[in-house]
């Protein structure tokens, strides 16, 4: 595997800044004071987020069928992924069926 002048592989550099990324979102300190306090640089940060968003596939959609309902039902949970993606479920929701989805958000 080819390294850059930093020594790292293409891999590791991905590795490392996914979780810088991963760390800064939890942490929810702003992008500007994170990478000031790790002495990276904002635009190297924002150039890797948006390199790893596009990396990152679907990892499900939501469809619906049979008839269109007058008013969505009341939601009881969301669910919050580490990608910042939500999964709303609602009181309605047939437990088989949110089984198959957590399953298959699992991997």
């Amino acid at each position: 595997m080819t390294k850059s002048s930093t020594g790292k592989t293409a891999e590791e550099r991905t590795v490392y800044w996914r979780e810088r990324i991963t760390e800064q979102e939890r942490s929810g300190i702003p992008v500007q004071h994170f990478c000031k306090e790790r002495g990276i640089t904002e635009q190297s940060f924002y150039v890797w987020r948006k390199r790893l968003r596009k990396q990152e596939p679907a990892r499900f959609a939501l469809v619906e069928t049979g008839p269109a309902r007058q008013h969505a039902p009341k939601t009881e949970l969301v669910l919050v992924l580490v990608t910042g993606e939500q999964l709303r479920i609602g009181a309605d929701v047939d437990p088989a069926l949110l089984r198959r989805v957590l399953e298959a958000l699992r991997g």
